[in-house]
């Protein structure tokens, strides 16, 4: 990607929670006798995208704010695609992390989101061609598919573009 215009996974959690509508609510579940007394549970919703992130698994109403960013992440990086045209070379959040063809990420890393999301981008713009896509961002079909299966819902939307490209799915 070229750093000018990040997309909405990688901005800022302020930037990204001034563009949120959030709501505070109470969910049942464990967490003890005081888990209904107070409205822990937080819902924000991406007002641009309309996406829904929501999370009430914990005690505390920022760790739960937290963890709604986040999932909002992943859902902008499953659901927003950018254009990646044929010269826009790959990210410098992507090239530190893709050394020697080999792409070092974890999915619970913050930057997760953003390099998926980045890798989505290319994808779509080969049409579902792992091996084009891989190549112009620096790694191999092998690492760009351990990546994308790291999310489940990442692989599902690949399989179902190489469907539409007329592709064979993968497994």
């Amino acid at each position: 990607m070229t750093d000018a215009a990040p997309h909405p996974a990688g901005r800022e959690e302020e930037a990204l929670l001034a563009e949120c509508r959030m709501r505070q609510l109470r969910r049942s579940g464990p967490g003890g006798q005081h888990r209904n007394k107070v409205s822990t549970a937080i819902q924000l919703t991406h007002e641009p995208t309309g996406l829904i992130a929501e999370a009430g698994e914990r005690r505390s109403q920022a760790d739960n704010r937290r963890v709604a960013v986040r999932r909002l992440r992943m859902q902008l990086a499953l659901e927003v695609r950018q254009p990646a045209p044929s010269e826009r070379s790959p990210s410098t959040l992507w090239q530190q992390r893709c050394r020697s063809g080999r792409i070092e990420i974890n999915a619970g890393h913050a930057d997760f989101p953003l390099l998926l999301a980045e890798a989505l981008d290319f994808v779509a713009s080969d049409s579902g061609d792992l091996q084009a896509a891989a190549g112009r961002l620096g790694c191999t079909a092998s690492q760009l598919s351990r990546l994308l299966k790291m999310e489940p819902r990442a692989w599902q939307w690949l399989n179902a573009l190489r469907k539409e490209s007329g592709l064979r799915p993968l497994r």
